[in-house]
């Protein structure tokens, strides 16, 4: 995994670069290094990361997924709908999520790019529709989709759920796959968490259980957390990534049984962390994790600098589950509950991942003991004759 650093034009830009064969993968996190207004943030940021790809001649193209973390989406929506029109066609084709949650570094935007950069003959295939995209590579099809909502005004967090799924099932059996058999990844923003949370967790449980998903078969890797849209009669968005010729042997789900319990036994149906096998690279998924012992029990509570070595614990033994280390992190997301808790923060990663790109934001995690939770996605290489590169 190489390692890029730079600033450009006031913008701090920090790249993950993991290449094997003709096909590289990139995750990039970008905001402007001093705060302005929203619209001017978003400027100079996109500007950056178009200058970036400029200079490494990487085109625009290759860009796979974008999300915006903004801090105030009902008072930046406007912006954010003008700047689409005017000056983020460069990076279009991606699908493209926005979720309120401020980022802790005082930004009014951050933003987190991947992009899949095929240097070989056939390049990318790809199928770009509103709201999702599907990248078509290797005889798989690689889809992320975003945005989805409930629109219907006074439903509930349970019907809303209900309606999000529904929605991923859709736009899922429109490419025939489905949610139990293609669906790698799921994140779930809710508005309110504490209070609409249990709606959500009821909601996903009995859907899978008509899906025939049980603890006895799987789960899907997973982040709910709180988030908002523009929308205040939206309590639950969901963005989701799923994968189209998949073969089971492809998929582990991992369990880190030793420092972490089945999300089973406290009602809660998620995978901690899935892995993906290609014939040149294994793709790492793993859900938000918290400082949490192997019989469900907050760890450290009301200490955040010791739960975040607690996650982090918690997270190398999950990518030990699937043979990866720390060093594969490709990119993270940093979500905290308490903003008084930010300098702790900072200070913890002044002194481990300063160049793993990341995003820290203000999201409340949704069991309050947790003062912080983390995700990653790690990428490693592997050599498999039995199924498709990627």
């Amino acid at each position: 995994m190489k390692s890029i650093n730079t600033t450009l034009n006031n913008v701090a830009i920090d790249v993950s670069w993991f290449q094997r064969q003709n096909t590289a993968e990139l995750h990039l996190a970008a905001r402007a290094c001093e705060p302005k207004r929203f619209d001017r943030e978003l400027e100079e940021v996109f500007a950056a990361m178009a200058l970036f790809f400029e200079q490494e001649g990487i085109p625009f193209t290759t860009a796979v997924f974008l999300r915006l973390f903004v801090s105030d989406f009902m008072n930046q929506e406007d912006s954010l709908g003008a700047f689409a029109q005017n000056g983020m066609n460069k990076f279009s084709r991606a699908a493209c999520s926005v979720v309120e949650q401020p980022p802790l570094t005082g930004n009014k935007v951050l933003v987190w790019l991947y992009a899949i950069v095929d240097h070989g003959a056939k390049g990318l295939s790809v199928d770009r529709r509103e709201g999702q995209i599907v990248v078509k590579r290797e005889g798989m099809a690689h889809i992320w989709s975003t945005g989805m909502r409930a629109k219907e005004p006074g439903w509930d967090s349970h019907a809303q759920t209900s309606a999000v799924f529904a929605q991923l099932e859709r736009r899922l059996r429109d490419l025939n796959c489905t949610v139990q058999d293609n669906c790698v990844r799921t994140w779930l923003f809710v508005k309110d968490i504490d209070f609409n949370y249990p709606g959500v967790v009821r909601s996903r449980r009995d859907l899978f259980e008509t899906l025939g998903m049980t603890k006895d078969t799987h789960y899907i890797a997973s982040t709910g957390i709180e988030g908002r849209h523009a929308d205040p009669g939206t309590s639950v968005l969901m963005d989701a990534y799923a994968i189209a010729g998949l073969a089971g042997n492809q998929v582990r789900y991992l369990q880190a049984l030793q420092h972490l319990n089945p999300t089973h036994e406290y009602g809660v149906t998620f995978e901690r962390g899935t892995s993906v096998d290609f014939g040149d690279r294994r793709h790492i998924y793993i859900s938000g994790t918290a400082s949490i012992n192997n019989r469900g029990e907050i760890v450290h509570k009301n200490n955040v600098r010791r739960q975040m070595e607690r996650v982090i614990e918690n997270i190398a033994a999950l990518l030990a589950d699937a043979g990866a280390t720390l060093a594969d992190i490709a990119h993270m997301i940093v979500y905290l509950r308490d903003l008084s808790d930010a300098p702790d923060v900072e200070r913890y990663f002044a002194e481990h991942f300063r160049e793993t790109p990341k995003a820290v934001v203000l999201a409340p995690v949704c069991r309050p003991g947790w003062l912080v939770e983390i995700e990653c996605i790690a990428v490693m290489a592997i050599d498999r004759t039995d199924v498709c590169r990627f």
